[in-house]
């Protein structure tokens, strides 16, 4: 297979993670046959100190070009400002509205040899296995916002055809792991809630009868999530809960380093990034942990690419590396040695090669 894939580093550690996922795609291609073309562009910050825009129109080409669009992280301390008419984050709003990327998967899965790593209990965390899918293009992230001197306001938006879609989405998944399905909302206050449940339990009901459906408010979902994990399945809900909830949810695999992201619509195109920041206080210290942007590689040659044996051959090589005992700084328990970005990069080359 030939493919193009436009490669964002980003911000902060940004660009050392992306580095271990493209060489991950390349063991990928060179072991499989495959012909995988890199085009590198700006986004974030960096794409704001060259050119002043966080999406640049040459980026925006290279990924509307593009099989698939792999990211780092954007944003830092030096474009933090709040007030600032310019800011990273909304290079990467824009990119997934453009790349028309309503779907962001989450999976996060315990490794029973990083449970240590988890300041929850052994006992609760076995066994947990879920995928959040969180709407990612509606919501109050992309509503109207005003400001004045003494009062803000930032309006929530949703419309009946984009709760329908995602709910397909989560439900389609769920049908294919154990028939389970959460939606989460807040409709005991919100309008928008209350939409999104009708909306919810009428696609379930009329088109999935057989997904066994769990209906709960944000709020008893966080709970829920820390003390019985692994009963969650698929879990369903709109953009800023999700946002919260699956920074909540790596606690419980150990670290957000550890977990990746994919960002669907309805083409093959996919954007693929871990749920993990720029991490400023370590980037170029060589300490970042690879393991969210490894496995979202593996995320888009599942999803975009359609090649499920690759995507197998990473997670295993990943697997393998944390069986053997490799741990980054994030993950490493009293005692065991760490490795560098770049070493356990490394490792996982050599399992694929």
């Amino acid at each position: 297979m030939d493919a193009l894939i436009t490669v964002l580093p980003g911000d902060g550690i940004g660009p050392e993670v992306t580095l271990a996922g493209q060489k991950a795609l390349a063991a990928i291609a060179k072991g499989f046959g495959h012909k995988f073309k890199f085009s590198e562009h700006l986004i974030g910050g960096a794409a704001i100190d060259a050119s002043g825009d966080p999406l640049p129109l040459s980026t925006i080409s290279s990924c509307k070009e593009s099989d698939a669009v792999l990211l780092g992280a954007v944003g830092g301390p030096k474009w933090s400002d709040p007030n600032a008419s310019v800011r990273p984050e909304q290079g990467l709003l824009k990119l997934r509205s453009i790349l028309g990327v309503f779907a962001n998967l989450r999976p996060v899965k315990v490794i029973d040899e990083l449970v240590a790593a988890s300041p929850i209990k052994a006992d609760i965390l076995r066994g947990t296995d879920m995928i959040v899918v969180r709407e990612l293009t509606g919501g109050i992230y992309f509503g109207d916002k005003t400001r004045d001197a003494t009062s803000a306001s930032d309006l929530c938006t949703y419309h009946t055809h984009e709760i329908e879609r995602i709910v397909r989405v989560a439900a389609n998944l769920a049908e294919k792991r154990r028939g389970k399905i959460c939606s989460v909302d807040k409709a005991n206050v919100l309008e928008t809630s209350r939409l999104w449940r009708e909306t919810t339990d009428r696609v379930l009901a009329d088109e999935f009868p057989n997904v066994e459906v769990e209906t709960l408010l944000v709020d008893a979902a966080a709970m829920h999530l820390l003390s019985r994990p692994s009963d969650f399945d698929v879990i369903v809900t709109e953009n800023m809960f999700g946002d919260i909830l699956t920074d909540e949810a790596s606690m419980l695999a150990g670290s957000l380093g550890l977990l990746p992201s994919a960002s669907l619509g309805e083409s093959a195109r996919g954007l693929y990034e871990p749920i993990h920041g720029s991490a400023p206080d370590i980037a170029g210290k060589g300490i970042a942990n690879p393991v969210a942007m490894i496995a979202s590689t593996a995320l888009l040659l599942r999803h975009s690419l359609l090649l499920e044996d690759e995507a197998l051959a990473v997670e295993a090589a990943i697997a393998a590396v944390i069986s053997a005992g490799g741990r980054t700084a994030d993950t490493a328990s009293a005692g065991e040695k760490v490795l560098s970005t770049s070493e356990f990069t490394d490792a996982v080359i050599e399992r694929l090669s």
